[in-house]
């Protein structure tokens, strides 16, 4: 069974109480749950975790390299400012899924801008927290795919 880990950053531990028109009114507890549901579906092991401290995302993503197979990641904030987190992942080489619940190509000029986007295997942007979903099954099928 493959493990996966998806790593959120700062604020999204306050889905559903803000800016319920940019990040909708699920909250973090369910969006976890609905994730975890999803991936007993399709037969993942799959980890939830979240830190609104760049450091301790830093020492959480270097720590997976070890242990999970595939990465999800909304890096929120972090996305546009933190090269930390960007050559944490560089050391990672596995698949990496880069998530926003919001359009970030749609927002502020400075929002427009990913650190990581280049270092991902891939994206999902602005489908809401419905993009968890699809992420998920989306890291699956690579992963099937490469180990093949």
């Amino acid at each position: 069974m493959n493990k996966i880990i998806v790593v959120n950053g700062p604020n999204l531990n306050l889905l559903g109480e803000r800016e319920q028109s940019q990040y909708g009114s699920t909250s973090f507890k369910e969006l976890k749950e609905n994730c975890l549901k999803k991936s007993n579906e399709i037969g993942i092991e799959l980890e939830f975790a979240q830190s609104n401290i760049e450091g301790e995302l830093v020492n959480l993503i270097q720590e997976s390299r070890k242990k999970y197979d595939g990465m999800i990641i909304n890096a929120a904030g972090f996305t546009h400012t933190s090269v930390a987190i960007r050559d944490a992942l560089d050391l990672f080489k596995k698949p990496i899924i880069e998530l926003h619940i919001s359009n970030i190509y749609k927002r502020e000029e400075f929002r427009q801008k990913s650190l990581i986007s280049d270092i991902a295997t891939g994206g999902i942007f602005g489908l809401g927290t419905e993009g968890y979903i699809l992420a998920i099954i989306s890291i699956q099928k690579i992963l099937q795919n490469e180990n093949r």
